[in-house]
């Protein structure tokens, strides 16, 4: 079952998509979104989430500064998604990610995933609100790790992703020893993504079998 749903923040509310599993809850996840916005994309994610037996919650993040926003993929949403995001910023993402911690964790144990932009606002929720995080090629990690992860983390990325060169994975593995890192044969930015050029169905597969191994784990 899906539905649009509001989210209470700390600065108001925002909307959110929720997708829920028709059997017993595994747990829940807090699912962030690219630049895009929750667009069909991320509503697919949680679908998909969902029908594994998570509770998925996609909080729409850019709503506090740009109501409603959901964008395509081309050069145009691009620029406007890197605009919202920085007028956003990572401080603004983390409270939508709280609101939604907010309204899941009386019920379930809840992890965060985010995917590009959101990888990196998924790896902030580990190191400042302390939730078990997968980040999927999270472009904008390096600056932040000297923050230290404060819950089991997970992090995938492509082989051949030009924005996360080898030099910045290697950071993330000197930085980040206990983390759980996969490098993707064959594998460019935004793999995950079948509205993307750089989508790799079988990468993706696989790349899923090993989430839901370490929701699996850590969310028990």
């Amino acid at each position: 079952m899906a539905q649009s749903i509001s989210i209470n923040t700390r600065h108001g509310r925002i909307s959110g998509y929720q997708a829920k599993p028709h059997v017993s809850p595994r747990g829940a996840i807090i699912l962030v979104h690219e630049i895009f916005g929750v667009n069909h994309y991320i509503r697919a994610q949680a679908d998909r989430f969902a029908n594994y037996g998570y509770v998925t919650v996609a909080p729409a993040l850019f709503d506090r500064v740009h109501p409603g926003t959901e964008l395509g993929y081309d050069d145009e949403a691009v620029a406007k998604g890197r605009a919202i995001a920085e007028e956003l910023g990572f401080n603004g993402a983390l409270d939508g990610v709280r609101g939604a911690y907010d309204l899941l964790e009386a019920e379930h144990r809840v992890a965060v995933i985010g995917y590009c932009w959101g990888g990196s606002v998924a790896y902030l929720a580990n190191t400042r609100l302390g939730l078990p995080s997968v980040s999927y090629y999270g472009g904008r990690t390096v600056p932040l790790l000297g923050e230290r992860p404060k819950a089991p983390l997970l992090l995938h990325f492509g082989e051949d992703d030009p924005i996360i060169p080898p030099e910045d994975v290697q950071k993330h593995r000197d930085a980040l020893p206990d983390a759980e890192i996969h490098v993707w044969p064959g594998a460019g930015h935004g793999f995950d993504c079948n509205q993307r050029a750089d989508y790799n169905a079988e990468v993706s597969q696989q790349a899923l079998q090993r989430t839901l191994l370490f929701l699996q784990k850590n969310l028990r």
